[in-house]
Order: C-alpha cells, then structure tokens, then sequence
C-alpha cells in the first residue's frame, strides 16, 4: 500500500449507518460491514455513564441492577432518547473506524424510514452531526433496501419492496431512481414479541421478558403452518405463585399469538398495491414483492403474503444487510446518492 493510500484510509472514513429500532449496522467505505450491534445503551443512573452498548448492553437487558438502566434510544424507526442516541452512535463510529484517534470527519449515508416526520428526520440528522459527521446523507430505507438487493431503481419499471424492520414496516414502488408511492406502519418484529409476551401471560400467568420473546419468534415463530410441528420450552416467572416456571409452548399457539400483527403488515401492503398506478401494478405481476429487513427473517412470511396477494414473494439474500449495504453502494456513487437522498 502508498503512502498517499495510507493516509487516506486513515484519514477519511466514510460510512453508511442503518439506525435500525432492534439493530444498528454501521458499514465502511472499502471495508463493508464493521458494525452490526443491537440498539441498546446500559446507563449508570447515578453517574450517567455508559456503562455497555450494543451486544454487552443487550446480555444485560433485564438483568441489571437498581442504579443500572438499560435503554433502547429507537422507537418506531425514530429517536426517542436524543442524548442516549447520540452516545450509542459515536460509540458506534469509533468502533467502525477502529478507534483511530485523529480522523477526518466523515461523511455518514443514513438509512430512515419513509413515514418519519420532518423534525424526526431533523433529529437524526443532528445525531449523527454531534458526532462529528462532516455530510449527512438521509436515504428512505426502501430505496437504500432496492440499491442493496441489485434492483433496477433507475429503469421505467415498478419494484415493489417491503423492508419489515424492528420498529416499522416500509413498503414502496420505486422507479426512475425515486419513490412512486410509499406505505409505512409502525407495526413490525418489536410489535411481534410484545404480542407473544401478551399471550404467554394471559394463557399461562407466566411473566417472561423481551429476550425470551425474541428468541421464541425467532425459534419457533411462523406466519404460515410449518410442515411440522415444533415445540419450545419457555422460563419466566409465575404471575400466581411468584416463583420461575417452565412451560411448553408449539409453533401453533405463536402464530395464533403473532396474528394480528402479521395481518396488519398484510394489510399495509395490500393497501400499498390498491394504490399502485396501473402500470407501475403489472410490472409488479412480473417482478413480485421484494422482502427485506430482519422481520422477513420469520419463518413462511413470504409464502403467507404469497397466499394473500397472489403475488410471486422473493427474500433478499441476506435480509438484516440489505439497507446498510445499499447505503454503502451510494457511498461510491455521490451522484446517485445526491439524487436520491432527502433535504
């Protein structure tokens, strides 16, 4: 390697930084994926200070001490703890660039939802300018997602992606490199585990956390029967007798548990396709739904959004990746990305 090059890496750092609710992924330009840490900041309550983010933070959840609170600074696709944020964030970046000492501020793409506010939009671009972005970048994650999964965003034809995220669900026809029509709930894999946490207490009184919940989804969750069935033991507290209980749930009662909200998210995109223009609706016939995020991931939801739509369903190669590596593509195409980005 030059000497020139060196110093350039050193230097400059640019990024592409999917803020995600449930997971934040932080890419660098030349490198790739450097970051893909939970959204999660552990704060000493009686200092203030950071005391774990991201991976150790989220070992932690629900298990911390009196003077320990565990906040997650994304709700809903939005920044609901600013300051909490902002550290989660320069945390974050110092990892990405390997904690350098002296570089030049970089120039940041950030992936956001389509339905945010302008003063939502405001704040995280504030965010990442306190710490110590020179540019901010704001892409619509559908249109970071369709960069990411090779789509082709620049030609007179409709794609039609569904990003299910933590705390969103977006969905969009994109053509001649902008969004034609968008559709975005705050419905999506958070809303999932809240639902399971809800019918394990009302079925079985047992109490269990956010954790569990996630690793039940994960495990035995579907949105459409699986060919067989699976059973998975669940620990939690009993809400009658106040003393820890295991209990056997199967895939059946989780998908009983999670139906409203995949059902919601089926809606949103039906609702999506009514107002599609009739052209843009049959290059769609073609091409399918494109699903992406890391709520794609629960087992058979393309093939119950297939069943309702009767539409051909596809799921990106690697759906937790998608938008932050659709941000970093943009990072060696400015003139895309200034066309495409938000004010």
């Amino acid at each position: 390697m030059s000497l020139i090059n060196w110093i350039k890496e050193r230097l400059f750092c640019d990024l592409a930084i999917d803020l995600g609710t449930a997971n934040t992924l932080v890419y660098l330009k030349g490198k790739g994926i450097i970051v893909q840490e939970p959204s999660i900041v552990v704060v000493n309550k009686q200092t203030g200070k950071v005391e774990a983010v991201g991976n150790r933070a989220k070992q932690m959840l629900g298990k911390t001490p009196a003077n320990m609170l565990a906040i997650k600074p994304m709700r809903d696709g939005v920044i609901a703890d600013f300051e909490i944020a902002e550290k989660m964030l320069d945390y974050f970046i110092r990892e990405a660039t390997n904690n350098r000492g002296f570089v030049l501020r970089p120039r940041i793409v950030i992936g956001i939802p389509t339905g945010i506010t302008q003063v939502e939009r405001r704040a995280v671009k504030d965010v990442a300018v306190r710490a110590k972005a020179s540019e901010v970048y704001l892409v619509e994650q559908p249109m970071s997602a369709s960069v990411g999964a090779d789509l082709p965003i620049s030609e007179p034809t409709g794609n039609m992606i569904v990003d299910v995220g933590g705390g969103t669900t977006d969905i969009a026809v994109i053509s001649l490199n902008g969004i034609v029509l968008n559709h975005s709930i705050r419905v999506a894999g958070n809303e999932m585990d809240e639902a399971i946490i809800n019918y394990i207490k009302k079925k079985y009184n047992l109490l269990i956390g956010e954790k569990t919940a996630e690793q039940v989804k994960t495990q035995i969750g579907s949105a459409y029967p699986l060919n067989e069935p699976v059973t998975i033991d669940i620990k939690g507290r009993d809400l009658r007798e106040g003393i820890p209980k295991t209990i056997v749930v199967d895939d059946q009662e989780i998908r009983e548990a999670i139906d409203d909200v995949i059902t919601t998210i089926i809606d949103a995109i039906r609702a999506a396709l009514e107002r599609t223009p009739p052209e843009l609706s049959a290059d769609i016939i073609d091409h399918g739904i494109i699903l992406t995020g890391g709520g794609s991931l629960l087992k058979n939801l393309d093939k119950r959004i297939r069943e309702e739509t009767q539409l051909p369903v596809f799921i990106t190669e690697d759906p937790l990746t998608t938008v932050v590596l659709g941000a970093g593509k943009m990072l060696d195409d400015l003139d895309l990305l200034k066309k495409i980005s938000l004010i």
